[in-house]
């Protein structure tokens, strides 16, 4: 907060604001989670390295069921980018067949270019959401656009680490003050913080910046180095050193955009 509220040219000592904050009822309790045995060797194989490389996806369902006052059960689906945090949709319905999940791939496929690959829980998806993970037609697609499916062990969420960060997040700033209608203004609200997520609040992953601060300072980045690369003699090795100073770099400490 406080560094939002520097951003925005206003300077307050952070324990003042924290004591505000504190005195304002605005701080989330802290959750008491029960601790997992971790077995197995986490998914390290696959890492975003930039932009598009890795999309990580998830279904939402915990508790949503009670959120809606016609007590409709809400399914959402969240795709984001691992590399910027970028939230790229969120999609909201009561059931989810494959051809919507395919058909929001193909949108933002359209937009940006296709992913390098996905990273999604096949097994969670068949047993919670039905069979849209394990459809032939999430699979066709898939191979048609050249995407790497990328399956986490089964009962090991933590290897979807961004998707399940986001969906703490989700939950905490939004879903768990949150009351709908219905489907339609679910999907509006959801919509609203979205926004709010990539282009407002900061993250301290990416340097306290907000998703689309990184995304773009990283394209400038890429382009600046691009032509660096292109305008220097065939062998030389001068530009590549001045290029790397100036790279941004997302951290790794924090899953989803902390």
């Amino acid at each position: 907060m406080q560094r939002e509220l520097a951003k925005e040219g206003k300077t307050l000592n952070h324990k003042r604001v924290r004591r505000l904050w504190r005195e304002a009822g605005l701080g989330i309790p802290a959750r008491r989670r029960k601790k997992k045995i971790r077995s197995g060797k986490p998914a390290t194989d696959l890492v975003a390295a930039e932009p598009n490389a890795v999309w990580c996806l998830d279904f939402l369902l915990d508790f949503l069921e009670e959120k809606t006052l016609s007590h409709q059960r809400l399914r959402i689906l969240c795709v984001s980018d691992e590399f910027t945090r970028e939230v790229l949709a969120i999609e909201v319905g009561t059931h989810f067949v494959s051809e919507r999940v395919v058909a929001t791939l193909q949108r933002l496929a359209g937009q940006r270019a296709p992913p390098g690959a996905l990273r999604m829980d096949i097994i969670g998806a068949s047993r919670r959401n039905g069979p849209e993970f394990i459809a032939l037609v999430l699979r066709g697609f898939c191979h048609r656009a050249g995407i790497n499916p990328t399956y986490i062990d089964p009962g090991k969420p933590w290897q979807n680490g961004y998707a399940e960060g986001l969906h703490s997040r989700l939950r905490d700033e939004f879903l768990d003050g949150a009351h709908f209608h219905g489907v339609r203004d679910a999907q509006v609200g959801l919509e609203g913080w979205r926004r709010y997520f990539n282009e407002e609040r900061l993250h301290s992953s990416l340097g306290y910046r907000t998703p689309c601060e990184f995304a773009a300072l990283w394209a400038t980045w890429k382009e600046e180095a691009d032509r660096a690369f292109a305008g220097s003699a065939p062998g030389s090795a001068e530009a590549e050193p001045a290029a790397e100073e100036n790279q941004p770099v997302a951290g790794t400490e924090e899953a989803a955009g902390t």
